[in-house]
């Protein structure tokens, strides 16, 4: 055990599109991070509005969504058992990323997912998903079991069986054949707003939608003590998938689609 200051209340492997070298990426990042108004790492920024907008309202639809950071969850939120530490995790990120290789997220869209809106992959994305599974089931080892306290708030009386076999294996129900990539963009929204707010949404992420973004990083996400904002951590990069390079350099919007 690597363990040399305070370890955070609970630590989280995210995809961090924008915190490595894809340019898309970076301004889906600062698209993003500007109408959360936040920065995960921490960086100062001035939060901007769309035009008719206030900050406030804003703020009032995204604050779970503040708090967590930009992010696409691989493996969702957990604690550390006692004989591992952060700096374990950390070098454990490093050496996994190393050794898989970057994917993408093809043609990005903005999708509503039950009452709450995501930008997500447009078509299938295999790779990408696999990459995810990997993640949960390689490091599986650093999750510390779920408390009582924590498994009721999961609220499992509410989950299919198979994801009830999820929780209790992974610690989260919404993984392997579960999973849904998503970057989430607003908490609840009333369904007398979303076409509202979906309309703000596409014109605010235009230049992103229908776009291939990369996921070139792991990024190791903490929360320092319970309730706190997710804070970046690090990244590690992937390593480049040599027939993607030029692929991912090339516009790939399909004109007017959208999903949403």
């Amino acid at each position: 055990m690597n363990q040399s200051r305070a370890e955070p209340y609970r630590v989280a492997v995210y995809a961090a599109p924008g915190s490595g070298k894809d340019p898309y990426g970076a301004r889906l990042l600062e698209s993003a991070e500007a109408w959360l108004g936040r920065a995960a790492d921490g960086r100062p920024m001035r939060p901007a509005t769309p035009r008719g907008w206030n900050r406030e309202t804003i703020d009032a639809l995204t604050v779970d969504a503040r708090r967590y950071g930009f992010h696409g969850t691989l493996k969702a939120p957990f604690r550390l058992p006692q004989d591992r530490s952060l700096a374990d995790l950390d070098e454990a990120v490093a050496r996994f990323a190393a050794g898989h290789a970057d994917v993408l997220i093809p043609r990005l869209a903005l999708t509503r997912l039950g009452s709450f809106y995501a930008l997500t992959p447009g078509v299938a994305a295999t790779p990408l998903h696999q990459l995810a599974d990997e993640v949960v089931t390689g490091l599986e080892e650093f999750r510390a079991p779920l408390s009582p306290e924590e498994l009721a708030r999961r609220r499992p009386e509410r989950l299919s069986h198979r994801q009830r076999e999820l929780l209790t294996a992974w610690g989260y129900p919404y993984v392997l054949d579960e999973f849904r990539f998503h970057l989430t963009v607003t908490d609840s929204i009333p369904d007398d707003r979303a076409a509202e707010v979906g309309s703000v949404l596409r014109d605010w992420f235009a230049e992103s939608l229908d776009r291939d973004i990369a996921v070139d990083v792991l990024a190791v996400f903490v929360e320092s003590q319970p309730g706190a904002p997710f804070e970046l951590h690090g990244t590690h990069p992937l390593r480049t998938h040599p027939l993607e390079q030029n692929s991912r350099r090339t516009d790939t919007r399909l004109g007017a689609v959208r999903a949403g």
